[in-house]
């Protein structure tokens, strides 16, 4: 005979406790014997690329980026507990880390090698920059660029008392492979050509390209911006402060 006080109908009301099944979801997380992680084989492909490389694209990493916009805010909080910051830019898909600032502007511990461009990376930058907004602005959807045309741009900066035209020219063929190993210059079919990645306009914003304009015509008055990015405030000799990254390289 049935218990009168008891129901034999489950009270929607009543808590249940976890079943087997939520169990067995989290234990098929792991991947290796002993393995904690709460993050599942793609999320963590994601994250150690995003680790090991400047940035990510939708382009050149599309299966690493659908997984970061679906799991935006995990692989986040992973970032922020080494210390680092996730920065999305949806209008260019794009994705970087970064070093995270405390307000107090304390340091945090850092795991990044954060370099600043040389001289000559420093123009070609500039000169890409407004290669890359000219061109989009005109309705191409790929920017191209030759290499010996970077580093004739380049040579136009030579001081005239400079008369090491080869050491010049190898540390301007030089700047062109540490953009590419960047990723701010992609390869193409032609090995004499290369593409300018969207990654240009998040790394150079307007005022940061500004900044350095100001800085170029102060050492080059034949340098002529663009009228779109032109200032009316032409610096003086004064280098620009803090070097010119978007995200960092993670230590091998």
């Amino acid at each position: 005979m049935s218990d009168p006080w008891i129901d034999d109908e489950p009270d929607e009301g009543v808590w249940n406790p976890p079943t087997l099944e939520m169990d067995e979801e989290q234990t098929s997380l792991a991947l290796f014997e002993g393995d904690e992680g709460g993050l599942t084989l793609e999320q963590r492909k994601t994250l150690v690329t995003i680790l090991k490389r400047r940035y990510i694209s939708a382009v050149q990493n599309p299966s690493e980026w659908r997984t970061l916009l679906q799991s935006q805010s995990l692989i986040k909080s992973r970032l922020n507990d080494l210390c680092l910051d996730l920065h999305v830019d949806q209008t260019y898909e794009i994705a970087f880390k970064r070093q995270a600032v405390r307000e107090d502007g304390a340091r945090f511990p850092t795991l990044l090698h954060n370099l600043p461009h040389t001289r000559e990376e420093t123009i070609m930058l500039v000169f890409l920059r407004q290669r890359f907004r000219s061109e989009r602005a005109s309705g191409a959807d790929d920017v191209l660029v030759d290499r010996e045309e970077l580093v004739e741009h380049v040579s136009r900066f030579r001081p005239a008392h400079a008369t090491d035209r080869a050491g010049d020219a190898r540390r301007s063929e030089n700047a062109v492979e540490s953009l590419r190993r960047a990723g701010i210059l992609l390869k193409t079919a032609d090995e004499h050509r290369l593409r300018v990645s969207p990654v240009i306009e998040v790394l150079l914003p307007l005022p940061r390209l500004v900044e350095l304009l100001d800085w170029l015509i102060g050492r080059d008055t034949s340098f002529e911006p663009s009228s779109e990015d032109e200032t009316s405030e032409v610096g003086g000799e004064q280098t620009p402060d803090g070097p010119i990254t978007v995200g960092a390289e993670a230590p091998a």
